[in-house]
């Protein structure tokens, strides 16, 4: 990341990223779609609505993974291998954790919170057999995420895809198997997933432990070294609160779409397993600069630094609308793939026709957020974000819904956050001396 063509390596980095993404998003969709068409569509609500309740529950772990990569990278760009393994197996021992904690914690609570989504009772049971079977799981999607993380931390976007890839096309067939062939239900689809979770979690850590380099992972190793985890944690806690304040946003968000009753649910889950996918090229954009940013500032290279953020923003922000013109277009074909009742694919479609053509101003947020992660100021965005994507869309769900009881008015939400943000974001971001001037602050700081 620290010679070359800048956009060639932040392009060949994402890319991998992006289809790695890709499949990965392959879990939930493969298991709303085959559900949605063998189960009806009520399982299909039961199924699609879980996207912001698994990232409530993972999110805080996923964005002190954030914090790790961005402590690895800084190391390898200074070439401070003897640092790099030890942040290597801090983080490995830390996922381990995190993984057997999740496990626990989400067991136990998920009935809990879905009832406190007010989940329609129709939909309840297999809601909570689907999530519980989902935790279950937590420790091999803990180990992919960390030894993701590493690799792509590294400049190593590869490993990921190819894990990724085998685990999809195995959770796909395992999907038709159980829920097609033996007719598992629900449960048929969270086994599968689960199944394929700890394939994919599996071949990473092993590739980890054959490599050779300072990634390398050494089974014994692994621990906790108390200065690097507390690095580790200055970068990733804001992130980490970051994520799960705003999934707990969503899932107030997805609590009011619920008042609407499983055709609302369905319709909506479907809507936001297609934004999964088409946001998956901009948010590869944005790791990849988190990784170009903290490579290049671990290597003083503050100007290439720069123009390498500058590049980001411009490519992720055009991508991004393009996306979503094409989703905006074809939203009625693409959401009847997951259930063909025509009041299902209706509020799916409204959905889509009320956000996708703001999506440049998510891709800004997420580019300026991943830039800043990069450089360490993990803390702006989670203040930003939080006062966004959290404070003001709780606000103004509350009041707004009350008054216009109408699903619309909750799909606004979305557009109004991001636009709010994006300005918080430039306003930072242009005015901050230590972005744009890397030099002066190198030379600030050789000075105390």
């Amino acid at each position: 990341m620290t010679e070359g063509s800048i956009s060639k390596k932040i392009v060949l980095f994402a890319l991998p990223i992006f289809l790695g993404n890709l499949f990965q998003q392959l879990y939930n969709v493969a298991d709303s779609l085959i559900v949605g068409n063998y189960l009806g569509e009520t399982a299909l609500a039961a199924v699609s609505s879980s996207g912001s309740l698994i990232f409530m529950m993972i999110g805080f772990i996923q964005g002190v993974f954030i914090g790790a990569g961005v402590i690895i990278s800084r190391h390898f760009g200074a070439k401070e291998m003897d640092k790099v393994h030890t942040a290597v197996h801090t983080t490995l021992a830390f996922g381990l954790a995190a993984g057997a904690l999740l496990t626990v914690i989400g067991i136990l609570v998920t009935p809990s919170l879905l009832r406190l989504m007010r989940t329609p009772e129709n939909v309840l049971p297999s809601s909570i057999q689907y999530f519980r079977i989902y935790f279950a799981g937590s420790m091999g999607l803990m180990v992919y995420n960390t030894s993701s993380g590493i690799f792509q931390s590294m400049g190593d976007s590869r490993h990921p895809l190819y894990y990724l890839i085998i685990s999809s096309v195995v959770n796909v067939l395992l999907d038709f198997l159980f829920v097609a062939g033996f007719g598992m239900g629900v449960d048929g689809a969270a086994l599968a997933t689960i199944i394929s979770h700890f394939l994919s979690g599996g071949l990473a850590f092993t590739k980890l432990t054959r490599l050779t380099g300072p990634h390398r992972v050494t089974v014994s190793h692994i621990r906790f070294d108390k200065n690097m985890l507390g690095k580790i944690l200055r970068l990733g806690l804001p992130t980490g609160v970051q994520n799960s304040v705003i999934a707990f946003a969503n899932v107030i968000v997805q609590s009011n779409i619920n008042l609407f009753g499983s055709v609302a649910m369905a319709g909506s889950g479907s809507y936001f397993k297609l934004e999964g996918f088409a946001f998956l090229p901009i948010s590869s954009f944005c790791m990849a600069l988190t990784t170009f940013i903290g490579q290049n500032l671990g290597a003083k290279k503050y100007d290439r630094a720069k123009r390498g953020a500058r590049f980001g923003i411009i490519s992720g922000v055009l991508l991004a609308e393009l996306v979503g013109l094409v989703l905006y277009l074809f939203a009625p074909a693409l959401v009847s793939l997951f259930n063909q009742n025509p009041d299902v694919v209706a509020v799916g479609v409204k959905q889509a026709r009320t956000e996708t053509l703001f999506y440049f101003l998510l891709a800004l947020s997420h580019c300026f957020a991943g830039i800043l992660r990069g450089a360490g100021k993990t803390s702006i965005p989670m203040y930003i974000m939080l006062v966004c994507w959290c404070v003001i869309r709780i606000i103004y769900i509350s009041v707004i819904v009350t008054i216009v009881p109408d699903i619309v008015v909750i799909f606004w939400a979305y557009p109004i956050t991001w636009s709010l943000s994006t300005i918080l974001f430039a306003i930072y971001y242009f005015r901050a001396d230590w972005l744009h001037n890397f030099d002066r602050q190198a030379a600030r700081e050789l000075a105390r």
